[in-house]
């Protein structure tokens, strides 16, 4: 016999733990020096969050980004975006790992909410103003820009997880009877 079900008390343990990634990720994406742009041919320019380089070989010019207003706005919404992500991950370990909690699950979901508006502002500033200051050449975007967009599309996950989950406050206890999608008996 074959039964399929979802058993809610694991998303207890497996949302902070998404959580922890969306924390991981970011954190990647704010310290990765090896930059978040990159030229396409000779790999002879790069940019992170917080710097800029050219050059070749051991021979690089690195100029800081943080004379921009706009690099300092990417770095400070990156940073209190981190920040919320952090407080809601420990507020979610206390709501969903101590001792259940469900008034607090809507609150990190608006938490959550703010972490992903910020953090699409500064995701979308940087490659528009960045590219309004290199004229030259085709860039990409590499992986800890990417890990950024990653942290982003964990908070919207979990952000609509936190929401939806005081719904099922019986299934999270595990007071109410396991629903079954599928039973083959």
């Amino acid at each position: 016999m074959f039964r399929c079900g979802i058993a809610y008390p694991r998303c207890r343990w497996i949302v902070p733990l998404l959580l922890l990634f969306a924390i991981i990720f970011d954190i990647i994406a704010i310290a990765a020096t090896s930059g978040w742009v990159e030229d396409e041919d000779a790999k002879s320019d790069y940019a992170s969050m917080w710097e800029r380089c050219r050059g070749r070989n051991n021979d690089w010019n690195c100029s800081s980004l943080m004379g921009h207003p706009w690099a300092q706005a990417v770095a400070a919404l990156m940073i209190i975006g981190l920040l919320i992500l952090i407080v809601a991950f420990i507020l979610s370990c206390v709501a969903l790992c101590c001792k259940l909690n469900i008034g607090m699950l809507p609150a990190i979901g608006v938490m959550l909410i703010i972490v992903v508006v910020i953090q699409i502002i500064a995701l979308i500033i940087y490659p528009v103003e960045f590219n309004k200051l290199i004229f030259e050449g085709n860039y990409y975007y590499t992986w800890a820009y990417g890990f950024g967009w990653g942290a982003t599309i964990l908070c919207i996950g979990c952000a609509v997880l936190f929401c939806c989950l005081p719904r099922y406050e019986d299934e999270l206890t595990g007071m109410a009877k396991t629903k079954y999608i599928y039973s083959s008996a």
